[in-house]
């Protein structure tokens, strides 16, 4: 796994921005039912209407700092240095909590409340500063005394303004201390006599499950592809939910429609999934909190 993000990190650290314009990329858990997410673009391209505007996701599970974390890391890997991200997850929105632009040392640039949501980003890719946004400067005009949308007010037109070369990073604000505020620990994955013990740690929209154990310990159970299996025994603070033998797969289709499996993702994290099908409806599995994973070789 650290080998894949070192090869990641070479290739964003290498690559040019876009057009000669840092891309702006967003990505918030205010859904698309509403016009939050539009309006945060439209106050992008007010800053310069020449600027790209991408979207990572605007249905990151609501008020969830961690699975806003982990989007910023897995689109960190492959966007160009110079991009700058603008996340809006802020459950603290209006309170005393910081808003920031941390810059990594892969280049990257990442708009957001201090809340956690950097924290992957800022322990895989490495921080170069932490910068506070001085809003007497980098807010928009006229919004003062609105305090409970700085994706639109604050965020956005920052992330804009730094992406387009209207300000340098270090016209943000004031420089911090380099750290940002870290997410609680997931204990990490064991592995004792023949048993790997870890944590559910997120469910997608196609209801697959995903874990905290990587596919290098995973493997050493000694499961090979296609011809062994594992029996599989989640837990939800402390009662056995489900329990059952899956097969090690390299992908959906290599189990029947309908077929629950076990694989390893594309980041190479073990999770489970059903081939055409959502595992966590159909078991009623969910992630997080009390949500844990024991796998061991079948006989």
């Amino acid at each position: 796994m650290a080998a894949l993000y070192v090869f990641l990190l070479f290739v964003t650290m290498n690559a040019s921005p876009l057009n000669g314009k840092s891309a702006v990329v967003f990505q918030s858990d205010f859904g698309v039912t509403d016009s939050y997410a539009s309006i945060m673009r439209g106050v992008a391209h007010s800053v310069d209407t020449d600027l790209q505007i991408f979207d990572i996701r605007h249905n990151i599970t609501q008020f969830d700092t961690r699975e806003a974390a982990r989007s910023l890391l897995e689109n960190a890997l492959v966007w160009p240095s110079g991009t700058v991200f603008v996340s809006v997850v802020d459950p603290g929105v209006g309170t005393v909590r910081r808003s920031v632009v941390l810059k990594t040392k892969s280049g990257h640039y990442f708009v957001s409340p201090d809340n956690g949501s950097l924290d992957m980003v800022a322990q895989e890719l490495g921080i170069t500063a932490v910068r506070e946004i001085d809003e007497s400067v980098n807010r928009r005009k006229g919004t003062g005394e609105a305090h409970t949308f700085h994706g639109r007010d604050v965020y956005s037109f920052t992330g804009a303004r730094l992406a387009s070369g209207v300000i340098t990073y270090e016209q943000v604000g004031p420089l911090l201390e380099p750290k940002v505020v870290q997410l609680e620990k997931i204990t990490e994955a064991t592995i004792s006599e023949g048993v790997i013990s870890g944590t559910l740690t997120s469910v997608d929209s196609f209801g697959n499950v995903g874990t905290n154990i990587s596919t290098e310990t995973f493997e050493k159970l000694g499961l090979v592809r296609l011809e062994d299996h594992a029996d599989i025994t989640v837990k939800h603070n402390g009662e056995i939910l489900y329990s059952e033998n899956l097969p090690y797969v390299k992908t959906f289709g290599d189990v029947s429609k309908g077929e629950p499996l076990l694989y390893s993702n594309s980041n190479y994290y073990m999770e489970l999934s059903i081939n055409l099908g959502n595992f966590s409806q159909r078991y009623g599995i969910e992630s997080g909190s009390g949500w844990t994973i024991e796998i061991r070789k079948a006989k």
